[in-house]
């Protein structure tokens, strides 16, 4: 009997309490990562700069509920619980651009370190076990559980996640959405920078067993996921995604730009020179052949990027190509590569922005979707 009292306690005092205001970077209606100066500098091809404002609205119809992925640099594997410049940057950076359509929620959780993804990566069974589990995902199970007992009030809402985030939410949606009640809540899932395993030729099954993937964008309950990559560095044989080693299966690859296939152009938001967030490959690149100065957060370049999705040998992913034109004013490419110029570069591709890449597509598809939903 005391061994169990004593177990009880132990976990009492290793739960996150979701009550807690702290517990989240984002909840609506207040000041916090997701009230912040989204504005970007529109880049036009001949190196016109026109600024792009940005607003919140706090009447969306529907919720997004984010998980953020690695970026503790933590001394240990497991972060703790203290919001810090890292968890805030990267909400700044992928997820407060939404709370234009949905109202923002996203949890702290105990995720794997930078430290820790390096210790997994080395390891027998690999990362994604390790990612997907543990105290990182009892934290973000408990936090939905919140979500929909106190918050969710029988709204639609938008799951979206990225690299070790995308994966726990797709743990989530296997143990506690797919067949279950709360699926009917799912407007889209947005699972980006992981592998999505989905049979070949098919839409579902594999991963997820009744939510397929988004081919049309007032298609609702469905899922988007892809991995980026440039078309002039495909992915290495041992790239870090779009591989899966069932022959029957594949990694999933929905484009936002044309959910139904082909290319189409990308509205990216990347990161600008006067971004809160220190990325030095973006502080030093000049978007234009004078050198102007960027003050926004972001910067927007239309017509540079489109995006197709491939699949061959080498597995599945969104392929990036840019559009440069030498004669023109503006910069001929972008930043965003782990590993430029070395071998990292084909085993992470873009992994760094894939959510930016696509961002300004992500937002119309979830305002079609929140359409159809509430219909």
């Amino acid at each position: 009997m005391i061994l169990v009292l004593a177990a009880l306690a132990t976990l009492a005092q290793d739960s996150v309490s979701y009550a807690k205001a702290e517990a989240w970077l984002c909840r609506p209606g207040r000041q916090d990562a997701c009230t912040v100066d989204l504005a970007a500098t529109v880049i036009a091809g001949d190196g016109r700069l026109t600024t792009e404002p940005w607003a919140a609205d706090p009447r969306a119809p529907i919720d997004c509920f984010y998980v953020y992925p690695t970026v503790s640099r933590e001394a240990t594997d497991r972060s703790d619980m203290t919001p810090g410049e890292d968890e805030q940057n990267v909400v700044r950076e992928q997820f407060a651009r939404f709370a234009s359509v949905c109202r923002p929620y996203a949890p702290m959780y105990r995720q794997v370190t930078r430290r820790g993804l390096r210790a997994a990566m080395m390891g027998p069974g690999g990362a994604v076990p390790v990612l997907s589990g543990g105290q990182g995902y009892d934290d973000v199970a408990a936090a939905w559980k919140h979500y929909l007992a106190n918050d969710n009030q029988g709204r639609g809402v938008v799951i979206i996640g990225h690299s070790q985030g995308s994966m726990v939410l797709a743990a989530l949606i296997k143990r506690e959405i797919d067949g279950k009640p709360s699926q009917a809540r799912i407007v889209s899932a947005i699972l980006l920078g992981s592998t999505v395993a989905v049979p070949k030729g098919k839409d579902v099954g594999g991963a997820f067993q009744s939510m397929p993937l988004c081919r049309r964008a007032n298609q609702t309950g469905c899922i988007i996921a892809y991995a980026s990559f440039r078309n002039t560095v495909p992915p290495s044989p041992r790239a870090n995604f779009g591989q899966v080693s069932d022959p029957l299966m594949q990694a999933a690859c929905t484009n936002p730009a044309a959910l139904g296939g082909g290319s189409a152009p990308l509205h990216a938001y990347l990161l600008g020179a006067g971004s809160f967030i220190p990325t030095p490959a973006a502080q030093r690149h000049r978007w234009t052949t004078d050198g102007a100065p960027i003050t926004t957060p972001f910067v927007s370049v239309p017509g540079l990027l489109t995006g197709q999705c491939v699949s061959d040998s080498l597995g599945t992913r969104l392929e990036v190509t840019i559009h440069a034109d030498s004669t023109d004013g503006r910069a001929d490419d972008i930043p965003g590569d782990i590993g430029p110029g070395t071998p990292a570069q084909a085993q992470w591709g873009l992994h760094l922005i894939d959510v930016n890449l696509t961002m300004g597509n992500l937002l119309d598809i979830v305002r079609q979707q929140s359409a159809a939903f509430r219909r």
